[in-house]
């Protein structure tokens, strides 16, 4: 068993330093694999390496737990990455069988119009410090599409309020700079100036602070966009903490933006990534052609 916990380990660090992994994919992976160490343990097998035999019957497992297509196609990715790992870092002699990936349903992406926006943000009130906070928040992750990492993980210097620039770090600790105009910057100075040393108590540099002071997490930034919806009279089935990223870049396609700039802004790494979202926008404009009386 040692030799197995030591063998995700090693996997761990593989992923931070070879492949450059956030932690919180590394966390995801990890959590997978804890499922099938799980699973092998239930069974009576040996986790390492994946069989053919075992891997089938535990995708059909999650299914019947009632797992979304996607959560078993990311198990089976991390199955996939895990069995690649151990013949090529040497964990097994074997010559290792790769799952291959299930498909994943297709389903529309759940965004808001921009009237909804506007009414999450106008649903964060103005005349207090954690209300200004979600506005800046909220205002920045549509206004620059973040990922809910990324604008949780802003610090203060990466933010130029005299160039009108912020610097991201996402995915596989990559940088990329984005222009910090409009309602956005101000939206954010109001917050830096007035509520921010508030909830300062500790000397952060995270830029999004919590009411006791920490740096805001991703769960955090859940709740604040749950709450908020609520508020603005929005159905929680379409609140998700992607969903002002996934309103930006399509409210960005349908007004004219092309799909290199967006890539660039998103931060995908390639542009086939970037262009789901052009799927998306001609699903969406054809649900309006069949539903709408008046299309």
């Amino acid at each position: 068993m040692s030799s197995a916990v030591n063998a995700v380990a090693a996997f761990s660090d593989y992923l931070r330093l070879e492949r450059g992994c956030s932690e919180n994919t590394i966390k995801a992976y990890v959590g997978d694999l804890s499922r099938w160490y799980g699973f092998c343990r239930a069974a009576g097998v040996d986790p390492i390496p994946p069989a053919k035999d075992k891997v089938q019957p535990f995708l059909r497992k999650l299914t019947l737990q009632g797992k979304s297509s996607a959560t078993v196609q990311r198990h089976a990715a991390t199955l996939r990455s895990w069995a690649h790992f151990l013949q090529l870092d040497g964990w097994t002699d074997e010559e290792v069988w790769l799952p291959p990936i299930p498909d994943k349903d297709r389903n529309l992406p759940q965004i808001l119009n921009e009237g909804e926006v506007e009414r999450l943000l106008a649903a964060c009130p103005e005349n207090s410090n954690l209300g200004l906070r979600d506005r800046a928040l909220l205002e920045v992750a549509y206004g620059c599409g973040l990922r809910a990492s990324e604008a949780c993980g802003l610090q203060l210097s990466d933010i130029d309020f005299g160039r009108g620039s912020l610097r991201v770090l996402g995915k596989g600790e990559k940088e990329r700079a984005l222009p910090l105009i409009g309602k956005v910057r101000g939206r954010l100075k109001r917050y830096c100036d007035e509520s921010r040393p508030a909830l300062d108590r500790h000397g952060a540099s995270h830029f999004f602070l919590s009411r006791s002071g920490l740096p805001l997490r991703r769960e955090d930034f859940w709740r604040i966009i749950q709450k908020r919806g609520k508020e603005a009279s929005i159905p929680v089935v379409r609140l998700h903490p992607h969903v002002l990223r996934h309103s930006f870049a399509t409210h960005l396609l349908r007004r004219g933006m092309d799909l290199r700039t967006l890539q660039e802004l998103l931060g995908h790494a390639t542009i086939a990534t970037t262009e789901r979202y052009t799927h998306f926008d001609m699903e969406l404009r054809d649900v309006y052609d069949q539903c709408h009386p008046r299309a």
